[in-house]
């Protein structure tokens, strides 16, 4: 006769084996989708990587809406966080008071480290995000999901650049994320260009550039509104 301890081992295995197969299913759809988006993948594409009947995916997921949102999400969660703290972090190290180049190393280099340490999983969620964000379903998730460590940062820059306009500060943070989701993307463009002496998921290479290029390109734009006010027209 089983015992009540046997019953319990019972449950946490057939849990940790529907968690096992969960993030299998997970890894599959987030490679599937990194490739060819929510539109290019089916269940049974992902039933087939995993090795599964496509039934089984149901059981799983109701659908591949939710699939796709499970993805995005299981990992998005990691990198807010990350990010939060690194933000939060390097403002009270400032004093409240960071400068471009500095707020742009929390935001971007915390991101960066998590494609450089985390291996290919991670790679191809950064690929996956790239794809997600340029379509109207990966739009709606970027807003629920990252509007609030994007808005952290925006803070931090106008913090740093009290005399920029609030349009000038946007759109600089459009231009920083543009180049983001292109590097996660790995599009091997950059590869062929320079013929090999660049790689597109040479991460360590774009973290030792990437902020100090954005912080000149803020620092730039944010010039013209300073020469105005000193040098009216007549």
């Amino acid at each position: 006769m089983p015992t009540a301890s046997t019953s319990r081992r019972v449950r946490a295995t057939k849990a940790e084996r529907r968690a096992e197969t969960t993030e299998q299913i997970l890894d599959a759809a987030e490679y599937l989708f990194s490739k060819h988006g929510l539109h290019g993948v089916t269940l049974k594409d992902v039933a087939k990587r995993v090795g599964v009947h496509h039934t089984l995916l149901n059981y799983y997921f109701e659908d591949k809406q939710k699939l796709f949102d499970s993805v995005f999400g299981r990992r998005a969660g990691v990198t807010i966080e990350r990010r939060m703290r690194a933000l939060d972090d390097y403002d009270a190290a400032t004093g409240g008071k960071p400068d471009v180049e500095g707020a742009l190393h929390a935001f971007l280099d915390t991101d960066l480290d998590l494609y450089i340490e985390g291996g290919e999983g991670w790679k191809n969620y950064g690929a996956f995000g790239a794809l997600a964000s340029n379509g109207p379903e990966g739009a709606v998730l970027m807003d629920k999901y990252f509007d609030p460590v994007v808005l952290r940062l925006i803070g931090l820059l106008r913090k740093a650049l009290p005399e920029a306009s609030e349009e000038d500060i946007f759109w600089g943070y459009h231009f920083v994320t543009g180049a983001l989701m292109l590097t996660l993307a790995r599009t091997g463009r950059i590869d062929r260009l320079s013929g090999g002496l660049c790689k597109s998921d040479d991460y360590a290479a774009v973290k030792k550039r990437m902020a100090r290029f954005m912080a000149a390109g803020f620092r730039t734009i944010c010039q013209p509104l300073r020469s105005c006010r000193a040098s009216p027209r007549a």
